[in-house]
């Protein structure tokens, strides 16, 4: 079983709540708009990090991560994109990754709406853990966790961080 923190659009935002939940994890996942190196690094710091650039990030971050991450957490087919839309929604580069293999889990950022959704034409999972950072139209800042076991989600929960102010 690995712990997994979820979140995405820092927007260059990271404070000691973040930290504490991510050193509860075994993997932290970025689903882009880190809006800096530092937090890339305090990040790092505490645990394996795994991620893809969101549409703020500089060309530093874009060398660090890429614009699509295919990729296996135990026996889990994850696909992750910043800018990837949601079940009956998605964008055409995301329509592209998903027809060529359906991933069991696709996360993505973007719109800092937290969604946790099962898209069943294609028969996954589709998370957004919303925004964590305080830049944006979201009131509330929210992460997620959840545990991997095998092939499956479990244990999926929704961390309200508080009001962006």
């Amino acid at each position: 079983m690995t712990k997994i923190l979820l979140l995405s659009d820092s927007h260059s935002y990271i404070d000691d709540r973040i930290l504490e939940y991510a050193r509860q994890a075994d993997e932290i996942w970025h689903c882009g708009d880190f809006g800096s190196m530092e937090v890339i690094e305090e990040l790092e710091k505490i645990k394996p990090l795994k991620g893809v650039y969101g549409n703020i990030d500089n060309a530093k971050i874009r060398a660090e991560f890429p614009e699509v991450n295919r990729f296996f957490c135990e026996d889990l087919e994850v696909l992750m994109i910043h800018i990837g839309g949601y079940p009956g929604k998605y964008t055409p580069l995301t329509n592209k990754e998903i027809s060529e293999k359906a991933p069991k889990l696709f996360i993505s950022g973007h719109s800092h709406i937290l969604k946790a959704m099962f898209d069943q034409k294609n028969n996954l999972l589709h998370l957004n853990p919303g925004a964590c950072g305080k830049q944006g139209w979201h009131k509330t800042r929210t992460m997620m966790r959840f545990v991997v076991d095998g092939d499956e989600v479990k244990d999926l929960e929704i961390i309200e961080l508080g009001p962006k102010n």
